[in-house]
């Protein structure tokens, strides 16, 4: 598998450190608010990649951290009159549903930033010892101008940098690019206990600090949007170098953005939605659909007609597998070998067709394309007048392979509901009138069912029915 590196801007062959074996972080949300679409990308595209590592035959761990410490979430909290702790949590909670809804697999683990001060001091305090830090009034900075490969990820020089730097009112810092390790607390903020006084966290040493815990200090992939490339990763990159004295991650990749009706979204334009809102309209899968249609470097324009047309497409496939569990209900036991095993070629190569895309960069949307060619001919070749269940078992195997890498064609599970057997019971009485030619009573159960809302859909494997 190739993948293209953020650090060195070209397309490397992906090898572990360890073989056979996955460490990859990517950073998560604040948690002050609901997610927004522009979050969901990140969220879909890095599951996949953790999904196809893994299909591949590999073992991962996946960290995604919390942020759930920030001035986002202390004025939150000061708005409605409650606290860091419960405004972080709630959302927290919110993140979750809507991940699920998202089919995005939980993380191997979900740090949070105050479940590691421990691990924050401790990184600060060797970067003030090496000199690469500095303590003023409570506060601790980290000067980039001592690392010299500062700006290595976003490859912009550090002269160019600080040219557009600015010291805000109320900062202390010596350079206009340091940044902030440690903030002293003010009045009325929660606080840690400190070698420096009362503060907490800034935000970029916290995922340096939760890397380096839960990974170890070299890590394989570290993953995120590409507004994170410069400050958060560059910085995340000074800190974790200079304490280490070791390369911090060996890939870096980053998805592109998120446009809505072609323009940049944004609160004050009116054109941001956050996924709950969206979910509400269209359904989770949809979303996840569109966030996989286009290759995860590219940009990806969020508009009604686009998601009508993922909404569309995820139709074919449910119906599809919709029309394989029917056949094989129904199938004949028996099929020739010969023709079984061509059948099982083509299928070895499709998936051969699906890995090759996902190989290149992780592109999905080539794949997304060959898993419509695969369903084409499952159309084509299996569900025939008279399938036959080793067919019908060989093209469920792959269509689940495929879908499940992808994390699609997972809005299946519906309960049954109290009058299916009744349902099935006037099928099986309708059936059996056709065949004695009583199309009276036929027709007087088919009118039965349409007044229950139930559609009937005649076809050589049998009848089918929806709501």
């Amino acid at each position: 598998m190739k993948v293209f590196n953020t650090l060195t801007r070209q397309k490397e062959e992906l090898t572990p450190l360890t073989p056979g074996e996955y460490k990859i972080y990517a950073c998560g949300p604040t948690v002050y608010n609901f997610i927004h679409i522009g979050n969901a990308r990140p969220i879909c595209v890095f599951d996949v990649l953790r999904r196809y590592l893994e299909y591949r035959g590999n073992k991962v761990t996946f960290v995604q951290n919390f942020t759930d410490i920030d001035d986002k979430i202390i004025n939150r909290a000061n708005e409605e009159g409650s606290d860091y702790k419960t405004v972080s949590e709630t959302y927290i909670a919110e993140y979750k549903k809507d991940a699920e809804g998202l089919n995005v697999r939980p993380a191997t683990i979900h740090p949070k930033a105050t479940e590691n001060i421990d691990e924050i001091i401790s990184i600060i305090s060797v970067l003030i010892e090496k000199g690469f830090a500095y303590e003023v009034k409570g506060d601790v900075y980290f000067s980039p101008a001592r690392f010299k490969e500062y700006g290595k990820l976003s490859h912009q020089p550090l002269e160019d940098l600080m040219s557009g730097a600015r010291i805000n009112v109320g900062e202390i810092k010596r350079e206009p690019m340091d940044f902030a390790l440690w903030k002293a607390s003010k009045p009325g903020e929660p606080f840690w206990e400190s070698p420096w006084g009362q503060g907490r966290p800034g935000w970029h040493i916290e995922c340096s600090a939760m890397s380096r815990r839960y990974l170890g200090e070299t890590i394989d992939i570290h993953c995120g949007g590409q507004d994170l490339i410069f400050p958060h990763h560059e910085n995340e990159i000074a800190q974790s170098e200079c304490c280490n004295g070791v390369a911090f991650a060996r890939y870096w990749m980053h998805n592109g953005f998120i446009t809505v009706d072609n323009e940049k979204m944004s609160k004050s334009k009116g054109n941001f939605f956050t996924v709950r809102d969206v979910a509400q309209q269209f359904g989770y899968e949809p979303i996840r659909m569109l966030m996989l249609s286009c290759q995860y470097r590219s940009p990806i324009n969020y508009s009604y007609d686009s998601l009508m047309q993922c909404k569309t497409s995820l139709a074919r496939l449910h119906t599809c597998l919709e029309s394989l569990q029917f056949a094989l209900k129904n199938a004949a036991d028996g099929m020739d070998e010969g023709e079984l095993k061509a059948l099982q070629q083509t299928f070895d190569d499709v998936r051969a067709r699906f890995c090759d895309a996902m190989d290149d960069d992780l592109n999905t949307a080539d794949a997304i394309g060959v898993l419509f060619d695969l369903v084409r001919h499952i159309n084509k070749a299996v569900l025939t007048s008279a399938p036959v269940k080793p067919a019908v078992e060989a093209a469920l195997q792959v269509f689940g392979e495929l879908t499940g890498v992808l994390g699609l064609v997972y809005d299946e599970k519906k309960e049954e509901s109290s009058d299916d057997a009744q349902i099935e019971a006037l099928i099986v009485e309708r059936t059996a009138a056709r065949k004695e030619k009583n199309w009276a009573r036929a027709d007087e159960i088919r009118n039965t069912l349409a007044g229950m809302g139930i559609v009937l859909e005649d076809t050589p494997q049998g009848v089918k029915w929806h709501r």
